[in-house]
């Protein structure tokens, strides 16, 4: 099974990548912006008092709301996934439903259905778990590759399409899949096409020995994950900051040695001997979305070099596939990855 290595996501909050001043005629970041900034800065903050540990996947889900993407979380069971994205929801004021992925789950269980209404004696359309803001596919890859696709619609056009009908679906809207990384059984590898679909893959590791006492602390303390808003969890945050976020983002300025920087990147991975798919030229507009919106989480208006490395692994390395004899010989797509990064020169 081909091996799909991901990166535990960005820097924690407050790292500030070194390199680059500010390029001459850079915009300065306008206050609306600045209120945006601080405000999801926050989120990070409010989530804490849910799940303890794991700033790194907040962040992947704050880059992939401001860049329009969606995140593929990773991890064992029982480290908080669902409720890390429920909490996501709850300090964003946006709302947020979930779908549990089985064998048996059909696509209309996700887009939604016509049903027979008897009163009008015509079909009226329902709709289904996927018209929301943040929508959490649990264990994605339990369920069929026809289900699966099902989101891939939605994810790429924002919209579904049912009787021929096209539906557009909230704003926000992202995509949080979860697959568990160690159980195979029963379960349908997502395809190359999908995989490149996800913004981000971020890991959601186990947590620290300090971070699960503090758990266990809060449990035998009363903590209850089904009530958020007992834990403290406060809207810090909504659609309105996210939208200003987004419309900042595409404002940070890349330079073209920048810019250079990822193609040669993304190229230095097609030409990798122990790799049979390298990034795509859609892999590497993805590099240069997500560098620059941590780029403006961290107050700059243009991208370093330090901003596309933070980002490298978690935006590109679920988008490799390594060859067979890289695996036998136990080779891993983050090595790979790295020794690609490290071929090319850094721009000063």
């Amino acid at each position: 099974m081909t091996d799909h290595a991901s990166y535990a996501g960005p820097p924690a909050e407050g790292a500030r990548p070194a390199g680059g001043a500010r390029p001459a005629g850079a915009p300065s970041p306008a206050p609306e912006a600045d209120q945006a900034r601080e405000s999801l800065l926050a989120v990070r903050r409010e989530v804490g008092k849910a799940v303890v540990g794991q700033d790194a996947a907040v962040t992947g889900m704050i880059i992939a709301l401001l860049a329009r993407g969606h995140v593929l979380l990773e991890g064992v069971p029982g480290v908080a996934k669902t409720l890390l994205v429920r909490s996501v929801a709850a300090a964003l004021s946006v709302e947020t439903k979930r779908v549990q992925f089985t064998p048996d789950l059909m696509p209309g269980d996700i887009t939604g259905s016509l049903v027979y209404d008897a009163r009008s004696s015509d079909f009226a359309f329902r709709p289904g778990p996927v018209f929301t803001n943040l929508l959490l596919a649990d264990e994605i890859n339990r369920t069929p590759p026809k289900t699966q696709s099902s989101l891939l619609e939605a994810m790429e056009e924002r919209q579904v399409s049912v009787d021929g009908q096209p539906r557009a679906l909230p704003d926000p809207f992202l995509v949080a899949a979860t697959q568990n990384p160690v159980e195979y059984e029963g379960t349908y590898p997502l395809p190359e096409a999908q995989l490149d679909r996800f913004l981000l893959k971020v890991t959601v590791p186990l947590p620290q020995r300090e971070h699960e006492l503090e758990v266990l602390q809060r449990h035998a303390a009363g903590f209850d994950p089904r009530d958020l808003r007992a834990a403290g969890v406060q809207a810090v945050a909504g659609p309105a900051d996210l939208a200003a976020g987004a419309t900042a983002v595409r404002q940070v300025q890349v330079s073209p040695e920048v810019a250079a920087y990822i193609v040669d990147i993304a190229r230095a991975t097609r030409q990798s001997p122990s790799l049979s798919l390298g990034v795509s030229p859609r892999g590497a507009t993805a590099l240069l979305a997500t560098s620059r919106a941590w780029a403006w989480l961290n107050g700059r208006a243009f991208v370093t070099p330090d901003d596309v490395k933070a980002l490298v692994h978690s935006t590109l390395a679920h988008r490799l596939s390594l060859r067979p004899e890289a695996e036998l010989e136990g080779i891993g797509v983050g090595s790979v990855l790295d020794s690609a990064v490290g071929s090319v020169p850094v721009p000063r």
